[in-house]
């Protein structure tokens, strides 16, 4: 397959693609339903219809059922509309429109991202993104180095040029990063009190027909998955809830998220672990009921990166993000906690975990 370009701006998206021989007399529909897998069929056509979708060079109105010729050159426009917002209890959500820059130099940016900001486009969230909106302000292509959930906040790098991208990259997949995130975690029967969880994780897939992220966790000892491992540091325990810091020494998909719930302390919010794929469904196609929203109490899971220590510039670099405000109201709602020294005291075991690393 080959993409020609890809162009991003706040109000829309613009893919050019080139019809290859291996697609020449496919329909125009069956064609970007090549690259554009995360919209239905239908949905392509009613692109096509509007005249989103042209094949340029070609005049006339085109169809669905038009079809493209080897070296054809075909360009698609997505306009931004509602399918990006997120609502909770019928009401839609406030995104934070400008993320806090936490750090930047000529290489580098560091960013808080907020919840439901993507890190990059994918699938259908191509406008609410951390590159998106670094790109628009500076006007210069931006690099994801990691990533987060779309769910959750936090300390976030990204590279400004290949090379500096490149160079993160490298540390986060030679074991070089270390991370710390805060969680509040909602008791259950098989809470286990404060653990590191050494376990191996499988990716499944399932769910009505369609592949469906859902992670399985299995014992140390299994065949199955890949070795995950993390440590969980309970700081606060109250009213059949418990807060504190996950230390995750692997990168595995949703590894804090799984082992919380392993250990009988699933996140609240979080749809998928807490919740279960009938309510994740509901909550995706916006179908829920008072009775969704009371289980999972916030409208995200609540999982912040509040801390990542890694190699810059020939030194190791902390860089932390303070408890994002969504998660501040709950614990003032729930909690009899001092936030201040509450965090205060988060930001002390932060120190003196990364503290011990080789420097």
């Amino acid at each position: 397959m080959s993409t020609i370009k890809k162009i991003f701006k706040p109000d829309r998206y613009i893919a050019t693609y080139s019809v290859e021989e291996a697609h020449h007399a496919m329909r125009l529909d069956q064609f970007l339903l090549i690259y554009m897998t995360s919209f239905s069929r239908e949905q392509i056509k009613e692109k096509i219809k509007d005249g989103h979708a042209l094949i340029l060079g070609r005049p006339g109105k085109h169809r669905p059922n038009t079809k493209v010729h080897y070296g054809d050159t075909v360009e698609l426009t997505i306009h931004k509309t509602e399918h990006e917002d997120e609502y909770w209890r019928g009401e839609k959500i406030k995104l934070v429109e400008h993320p806090e820059i936490l750090f930047e130099d000529e290489d580098t940016y560091i960013i808080s991202k907020p919840p439901y900001m993507s890190t990059h486009p994918t699938g259908k969230h191509l406008f609410y993104c951390a590159t998106v909106y670094l790109e628009q302000l500076n006007g210069r292509t931006v690099h994801s180095v990691h990533r987060l959930d779309r769910e959750t906040s936090g300390v976030l790098l990204l590279g400004k040029n290949p090379s500096s991208a490149n160079k993160l990259t490298s540390a986060f997949e030679n074991d070089k990063v270390k991370k710390c995130y805060f969680f509040i975690g909602k008791i259950n029967e098989d809470f286990k009190g404060e653990y590191t969880l050494d376990a191996h994780e499988r990716l499944d897939g399932g769910g009505e027909g369609r592949m469906r992220v859902y992670i399985n966790a299995h014992p140390e000892n299994s065949t199955e998955g890949k070795r995950a491992y993390t440590h969980f540091k309970i700081l606060h325990e109250e009213s059949g809830y418990v807060t504190g810091l996950a230390f995750p020494q692997t990168g595995r998909q949703h590894q804090i998220r799984k082992h919380a719930q392993v250990h009988g302390f699933p996140l609240i919010g979080d749809k998928q672990y807490l919740g279960g794929y009938p309510l994740f469904q509901r909550f995706k196609d916006n179908i829920t009921n008072p009775e969704d929203h009371d289980l999972m109490e916030i409208s995200r899971h609540a999982l912040h990166a509040m801390a990542l220590n890694f190699p810059y510039n020939d030194e190791r670099k902390t860089q932390s993000s303070p408890i994002p405000l969504d998660l501040k109201e709950w614990m003032k709602e729930k909690m009899t906690l001092n936030l201040e020294d509450f965090e205060k005291k988060l930001n002390q075991v932060i120190e003196d975990y990364f503290s011990t690393l080789d420097k």
